[in-house]
């Protein structure tokens, strides 16, 4: 069990000491721990199996989606995607020590600017026990201690998952305290946690709203929000049809509890009549919820549609659950997703550079679309081995979040002799 028997203040404490040995470790010994916890994972795939099986029946007892059953389960292959994930990170270029950019300035001094560790990091998670491994590579690797608090639905799996991660990074040179994880506990907890100012350098949360909210109310340290994707499939006017279904359906059914999935299908009103009754008839037939506004529902009078509600066009499903709505413009599709959209993930189906490059510069989000699916919003499909989420502010970190982001810089100034007249 690697759920610390320590305070959250001692468990903060131990984690700044072991980063500042994290640090100045070699990007060898690093990588070194990585490649270790991979193997380990492999080793320990059926007592993580047998834990999980546990969170997964504990779920059903309380009556857990389908969809966060889906997140919450781990298979041999997905134990095999942390393994690997874990060993493509340790692979990737060390992002600390790496000049950013540096000049020799007029009277004589050398300036560079270099990517540090941000010293500690939290990382609070719902569900996906599979965070407990992404986030512990991604922090190791970028020389940052990280302390992690799960749910408590997936709470067994990621005291085996910590555990093994933890005596495997410890027996490659890590030192005592770099990878800790705390037990879910209460809402007192977790303010203990948001409140280690000085101790830990940034919180980043992934989970609902109900979690954001809390943090808010509460965190005296920097917070990265890894936000919710109430994203949007955009089919223009030009687009090609089986481009835009293949596309649509990707996005919502490929893993439809995931926050890149697409959760709104706007279709420009002059192929509304032509596109949406197969489309929507497909997405209908693998199971999805339709929530449809008057035109949608007209263009598709077979399909069975709800009345969509002003509340469905800010709702994130994260279920098989689609709104759809009838737009008369690219202008219009723009305006709807700027008011709607959470800011992670936008897609534009079109065969006009125009139209593309209209929709790319007038979005305001983290990552934007030009005919491909939303599900590619992912730290793994974008190179970065693993993402310990993606988010949507605009400061420090936009997008998934990977190796730089968990770094900010220092400046070092080289002299001889230099003084101030």
């Amino acid at each position: 069990m690697a759920t610390t028997s320590l305070s959250i203040s001692e468990t903060c404490a131990a984690a700044k000491r072991a980063s500042r040995e994290l640090a100045a470790l070699s990007s060898e010994v690093r990588d070194g721990a990585l490649c270790a916890i991979a193997d380990a994972l492999i080793a320990h795939t059926s007592e993580i199996l047998e834990a999980n099986a546990r969170d997964l029946e504990a779920g059903e007892a309380a009556g857990l989606s389908d969809a966060l059953l889906d997140r919450l389960a781990l298979d041999e292959r997905r134990v095999a995607a942390m393994a690997r994930g874990a060993r493509t990170i340790a692979s990737l270029p060390d992002p600390v020590g790496e000049v950013i950019d540096g000049s020799t300035l007029p009277n004589g001094l050398t300036k560079r600017r270099v990517r540090v560790p941000l010293g500690v990091i939290a990382v609070i998670y719902e569900a996906r026990p599979n965070v407990t491994i992404d986030a512990a590579a991604l922090c190791l690797k970028s020389g940052n201690a990280v302390v992690l608090r799960g749910s408590s639905s997936a709470m067994h799996s990621n005291a085996v998952l910590a555990a093994v991660a933890e005596r495997a990074a410890a027996q490659a040179g890590l030192p005592a305290g770099a990878l800790a994880l705390v037990a879910g506990g209460g809402r007192e907890e977790l303010a203990e946690l948001a409140t280690q100012t000085g101790v830990v350098d940034l919180i980043i949360p992934r989970g609902g709203e109900g979690l954001k909210a809390a943090l808010k109310g509460v965190a005296t340290i920097p917070v990265i929000y890894a936000a919710s994707g109430n994203n949007h499939v955009f089919v223009d006017a030009s687009a090609d049809p089986r481009d835009a279904l293949a596309i649509a359906l990707n996005a919502k059914l490929q893993r439809p509890g995931t926050c890149n999935a697409a959760e709104k299908l706007l279709v420009h009103a002059e192929v509304a009549g032509t596109f949406l009754p197969d489309a929507l008839a497909a997405l209908s037939a693998a199971g999805v919820r339709l929530h449809g506004d008057a035109r949608a529902r007209d263009a598709a009078p077979g399909v069975e549609m709800d009345v969509a509600t002003s509340e469905d066009w800010d709702t994130e499903y994260l279920a098989p659950e689609m709104a759809v709505a009838v737009v008369d413009s690219l202008a219009d599709a723009i305006e709807h997703v700027n008011a709607h959209g959470s800011g992670h993930s936008e897609a534009i189906v079109t065969a006009s550079t125009a139209s593309a490059r209209a929709f790319q510069l007038g979005i305001d989000a983290a990552c934007v679309y030009v005919n491909a699916s939303t599900r590619f919003t992912d730290g793994g499909e974008f190179g970065m081995g693993a993402e310990i989420g993606n988010s949507t502010q605009k400061l420090h970190a936009r997008g998934p979040i990977g190796l730089r982001e968990l770094c900010t810089f220092k400046y070092l100034v080289e002299g001889s002799g230099h003084i101030r007249a």
